[in-house]
């Protein structure tokens, strides 16, 4: 009998601790609270101070939570599911033991959708809140106007074919391109004017629309039921039976190629291909090309359906120029060359050169020329458009020819430039310290020198007899001698 009531005693006793314990073991947690209906976050949301986004929960008993229990925020995928949860933040150990509780978080950087959830799990005991309202949340990555079709207001297509607008990527100036972001999607919409909703077309991960109707088209980056910023310029589709492209150059035509490209441009369409002279240009393919020199430019435009060429003759501003001189020219020693310049350049400067090196002083539209040489003038217009014309020629000493290689046996000093000197091989000049000796048929001395310059007769003589024969003697410094005659021709 002892024994039987020993063993209901020891059975009592288990019991009764397995119930204090169950009691200890377990809480319950009450449906999370959110403090707000969706969540629409950008860079700043989560800086904010103190914390947007929070949740409150109760839980019971408080007695049953163990001194290392911490809360954990798990927040579902986009369709509600907590099959892989997302841990937005926990509390510290110990740190919550007081119910209600609210608990603040920072949004992810990659959520987007309709129809997220939370719910709250406690680690000591172990327990699981029901799953909160449902809630839209979106993180805009980019959340700034942005542009379509480079900011052009109006596009045409032919009847029967279509247009394509893009966004446009990448974004420079003002337009910040949501296309650098490759998660994100777009909501294509017809504008029907203030009084009339706009139409949504088409939700889709590409940055293009397809527009074969007439209208008004806008994209916005698809934020779900979030309001955002960004959202693109409105442009005008229409519907033509017949199209006529055109170019424009804006900085005109004539233009100042001082001022840098001028920007050519032609009306929106589907493709461009521009061409230069008849030369297709690699790469040229935008509705405008920034062009630098003059010449023939073609634009073949697609406006879906039908294709149509532009041309512009682009021109430089130019301004006329000449010069009294040009080629080669001869001057004697001592004799001076006048060159002149005319020109219609407004406000003109005058650079003159000598074997490219820029001649001191000279900057008038005439020169005075007494040195051979290679001889430079750059004529600029200084206002307006500033542009340069240039003109080069040569000045020689006729009386030096570095082709001679026999010594020559007659003149002829008439003034006519052929033959007017005595002109010998350039190894017996000035500078090879030859002596040359002249005299004439009765022995007299006419001429000794080791410095010749081609230059006898270097005045005109006054020869007493008729075509006068002299003899000449040329002594080397080698000791080479050569000697012969010369008639003087009248």
């Amino acid at each position: 009998m002892a024994t039987i009531i020993k063993k209901r005693f020891f059975c009592f006793l288990f019991f009764a601790l397995a119930a204090a314990t169950d009691g200890f073991a377990q809480i319950t947690i009450g449906k999370p609270t959110l403090s707000f209906t969706q969540i629409c976050a950008d860079a700043d949301y989560n800086t904010q101070v103190p914390i947007l986004s929070k949740v409150t929960f109760t839980f019971s008993p408080q007695s049953a939570l163990s001194s290392t229990n911490q809360f954990i925020v798990e927040l579902s995928d986009a369709t509600g599911s907590f099959s892989n949860p997302i841990i937005l933040v926990s509390s510290d150990v110990g740190a919550v033991s007081g119910s209600p509780a609210t608990l603040g978080f920072r949004i992810p950087t990659n959520i987007a959708g309709e129809a997220y959830k939370i719910r709250i799990r406690s680690t000591t005991p172990a327990s699981t809140s029901p799953d909160s309202n449902t809630f839209s949340a979106y993180y805009q990555i980019q959340n700034a106007p942005f542009s379509i079709n480079n900011f052009v207001e109006t596009a045409t297509y032919c009847a029967g074919g279509s247009y394509v607008l893009r966004i446009d990527n990448p974004g420079t100036g003002t337009n910040d391109s949501p296309l650098k972001y490759p998660s994100l999607t777009y909501n294509w919409f017809r504008d029907n004017g203030n009084s009339v909703a706009p139409t949504l077309l088409v939700s889709a991960s590409t940055g293009s629309y397809t527009v074969t109707q007439a209208g008004k088209y806008y994209v916005e980056t698809n934020y779900g039921s979030c309001t955002s910023n960004s959202y693109s310029n409105r442009v005008t589709v229409s519907e033509s039976a017949a199209q006529v492209s055109s170019i424009t150059s804006n900085k005109g035509n004539p233009f100042c190629a001082s001022e840098g490209t001028t920007t050519l441009s032609t009306q929106a369409a589907n493709s461009y291909q521009w061409f230069l002279d008849d030369l297709k240009i690699e790469g040229a393919t935008a509705n405008t090309y920034e062009a630098s020199k003059a010449g023939l430019y073609v634009v073949k435009v697609d406006f879906g359906g039908c294709i149509t060429n532009a041309s512009i003759n682009l021109q430089k501003i130019q301004f006329l120029s000449a010069i009294n001189l040009s080629g080669t020219n001869t001057i004697k020693e001592g004799e001076t060359k006048t060159v002149i310049t005319t020109t219609t350049a407004e406000n003109p400067a005058y650079q003159w050169f000598l074997n490219d090196v820029l001649i001191d002083g000279a900057n008038g539209a005439t020169f005075d020329a007494t040195t051979a040489g290679d001889y430079k003038v750059v004529i600029t217009q200084t206002s307006s458009c500033r542009a340069s014309n240039e003109f080069l020629f040569t000045i020689e000493y006729p009386i030096i020819d570095r082709d001679v290689v026999l010594i020559p046996n007659f003149i002829s000093p008439n003034g006519d430039g052929i033959n007017d000197t005595w002109v010998i091989p350039q190894e017996y000049l000035s500078g090879t310290n030859t002596e040359v000796l002249l005299m004439s048929s009765t022995g007299e001395q006419i001429l000794k020198t080791n410095n010749y310059q081609n230059n006898w007769p270097e005045n005109m003589m006054d020869f007493k007899n008729v075509n006068p024969v002299y003899y000449y003697i040329i002594s080397t410094q080698g000791k080479k001698v050569k000697k012969g005659s010369i008639t003087v021709i009248k």
